[in-house]
């Protein structure tokens, strides 16, 4: 840096200073009533005294702010401290559209720890084989339904991304780096799988981000790989406009009776699948393989090597599935029905 040069901030820096006070709203201002935090609840699939992990639904947004005051963070922070004097904390990100298993620390080591296992930096490793072991084993999975069909059943996407300023100059958008040198980017890997034949021109795919950048997985689906996943007008507005959607199913196609999720005319059940005119995204975080903080936290916290007998018996991995949400299953339903 010289004195004199010109420092280009995003639109989401320069706009901290009015959105950092509504940072923390929600566990002083918001007092959930009974079935409220009945439902929040029924959301946690586990729970120690370190970590919480939760099936976020869809159009949940994560992190609050100017002017979203009903995230997940600020639900969890009212509703899900338990004992606790405080509610759990964010670690990662899933995008608002977006749904599947969500990771929250309880402690503050807890969230120490998850913040160094989620950063994109190599960190140093500890002196503890085991733990070293069980973070290289750490790993997210989604499942996308796409629009269209990757030309290869598996690969792996290695396309920087870079953030730009819509003509508004407020819209951020993540695009594709052009690598000529003239703008800042960020590494990010993905490796893909197709799980099975294009139904009605879509396939579904599985997804294993490497690195966690903001809208990694849609850029890449709709960018890298040229297959939007549906539901994604922000980076697949151009195909939906060509994309035929599936046609409504009453008879299944390998037995010829009437289908299983049909439901009196006039009432929309399959909002948000392929069947709707517009329909949700499809993109959910269906597994999620990480260290047991638990176990390990009592041996990072006091720099040992080895593990006290009463921890050796537990597992080094915790290893999660989500069920998908509504919309998808019934999306997966009817495509499946087309299987032989």
């Amino acid at each position: 840096m010289e004195v004199g040069a010109r420092v280009w901030v995003p639109v989401s820096i320069a706009e901290t200073r009015v959105s950092k006070r509504f940072d923390c709203i929600p566990s002083g201002t918001l007092h959930p009533n009974a079935d409220e935090i009945d439902y929040l609840r029924r959301l946690v699939k586990y729970k120690d005294y370190a970590i919480l992990v939760l099936n976020k639904p869809p159009k949940l947004p994560v992190k609050g702010s100017l002017p979203v005051h009903n995230s997940m963070d600020a639900l969890a922070a009212a509703a899900l401290s338990y004992d606790y004097d405080e509610g759990p904390k964010l670690v990662h990100r899933l995008d608002r559209e977006s749904s599947g298993l969500l990771l929250m620390g309880r402690t503050k080591e807890s969230i120490n720890h998850l913040h160094w296992l989620f950063n994109d930096i190599n960190p140093a490793k500890s002196s503890c084989k085991a733990w070293n072991d069980a973070c290289d084993a750490k790993f997210q999975r989604y499942w996308a339904l796409v629009i269209g069909t990757p030309k290869e059943n598996e690969g792996l996407i290695r396309s920087p991304l870079s953030k730009i300023l819509l003509h508004d100059g407020k819209t951020e958008r993540v695009i594709l780096a052009q690598n000529v040198g003239l703008e800042p980017s960020q590494e990010a890997v993905t490796e893909y799988r197709v799980l099975g034949p294009m139904i009605n021109g879509c396939s579904w795919v599985e997804l294993r981000p490497l690195t966690s950048r903001k809208h990694q997985l849609r850029v890449h689906c709709a960018e890298a790989l040229g297959t939007p996943i549906v539901g994604d007008y922000k980076y697949g507005w151009f195909v939906h406009r060509k994309w035929k959607q599936m046609p409504r199913v009453d008879i299944e196609q390998r037995t010829g009776k009437p289908y299983k999720l049909r439901r009196p005319e006039g009432l929309d059940v399959q909002k948000g699948s392929v069947l709707s005119k517009v329909p949700l995204l499809h993109l959910h975080c269906r597994e999620l393989v990480l260290p047991n903080i638990a176990k390990f936290l009592p041996l990072l916290s006091n720099n040992a090597e080895t593990l006290s007998p009463g921890l050796s018996g537990k597992p080094d991995l915790l290893r999660f599935v989500a069920s998908m949400p509504k919309h998808m299953k019934i999306s997966w339903n009817l495509m499946s029905s087309y299987l032989v």
